[in-house]
């Protein structure tokens, strides 16, 4: 019972930092540390009442490197599948390294738990706790993603941002025909109900571009509809930060001061949301759907800028692991 203290506290945290803001990581700590809680709190109460439970808890346990194995598997087949779909390139290779990360941590745990020799359990036990300490931080920024993408859409935007994402050829591809298409649908059902939002689809020229994302977006919003007094292309940012303020200041040209929609894929849009909150706007950001295959490698490209934003307090954690795995390792070493 005592567990469900922190279950309580850890949910009361969770909805009231939840209520504050929706583009916080915190949340996502807040929230899997109370099902933790409640979880552990839920089979201490079981085990005591059924023993037998005891058993499948260990089976469970025993069964878990089969299960990052499969996992594992999974990853460099869908590795492949971008490879083959997508061309070869680092971004596209993330969730081929993930699991081979993944077979590397398995063979790791195996070695620690068969070895009877105090060295090699000191050096093999160091990627095992840095790998805990990264697929915790994976699991809280996924499962904040996942919530995050229930979010409310605004009934009655003053104005629409889509986020550029690459063309083909100068003509919109179909991730990013997403985007458009689920912003037409967030403008049709504002336009039915009051007036009708300014759609800015946002989107410099990349160097591999004949013409600026935005222009192409622009086109294809006035040909599914939308009226083109209602559009204006921002054309000069290049990453998804620049997409948010250069956007912004259209909007302030055309003297549009109201509630901001921005539309993006489902993948990006806990990390496009935070990047709203830092720069103080209150815009809240919705998502289109994406190609099944496409999902893996999207959220580790997401989760790995995540990390590269929030650098510092991930330095000092991994610090942190390190310097307790060096007293640990000198320990067992004067004991032995």
């Amino acid at each position: 019972m005592v567990l469900l203290i922190p279950a309580l506290v850890l949910a009361v945290a969770y909805l009231v930092a939840r209520r504050h803001d929706r583009r916080m990581l915190r949340n996502g700590v807040f929230l899997i540390g109370a099902v933790s809680f409640a979880a552990l709190a839920v089979l201490d109460l079981t085990v005591h009442a059924l023993p037998a439970v005891v058993l499948v808890v260990l089976a469970a346990v025993l069964l878990l490197p089969v299960a990052l194995l499969v996992l594992a598997g999974f990853l460099l087949a869908n590795g492949v599948r971008m490879f083959r779909r997508e061309g070869r390139s680092l971004g596209n290779a993330l969730s081929l390294l993930a699991g081979l990360g993944l077979v590397v941590v398995v063979v790791v745990t195996v070695v620690l738990v068969r070895s009877q020799s105090t060295p090699v359990i000191a050096v093999a036990l160091l990627p095992l706790l840095l790998a805990g300490y990264l697929g915790a931080a994976f699991l809280v920024f996924l499962v904040d993603a996942l919530v995050y993408r229930r979010v409310r859409v605004p009934a009655q935007p003053d104005a629409i941002v889509v986020l550029g994402s690459g063309l083909v050829r100068g003509e919109v591809p179909p991730l990013l025909r997403g985007r458009l298409d689920r912003a037409i649908t967030a403008w049709r059902a504002a336009a039915d109900s009051g007036p009708a939002p300014l759609l800015v689809p946002s989107g410099g020229q990349g160097a591999d571009e004949p013409r600026p994302e935005g222009e192409a977006m622009a086109e294809y919003l006035v040909a599914q509809g939308v009226p083109a007094e209602h559009v204006r292309a921002e054309t000069e940012s290049r990453t998804t930060e620049e997409n948010l303020v250069l956007s912004g200041r259209v909007l302030e040209r055309e003297g549009h001061d109201g509630t901001v929609l921005v539309v993006t894929s489902d993948y990006h849009v806990l990390r496009a949301a935070m990047l709203a909150r830092s720069l103080g706007t209150g815009a809240q950001v919705v998502g289109a759907r994406t190609a099944r295959y496409y999902v893996p490698s999207a959220f580790l490209r997401e989760f790995v800028a995540v990390l590269v934003a929030h650098r510092a307090l991930h330095a000092v954690a991994v610090g942190v692991i390190v310097l307790g795995w060096l007293a640990l390792a000198l320990a067992s070493l004067d004991a032995a």
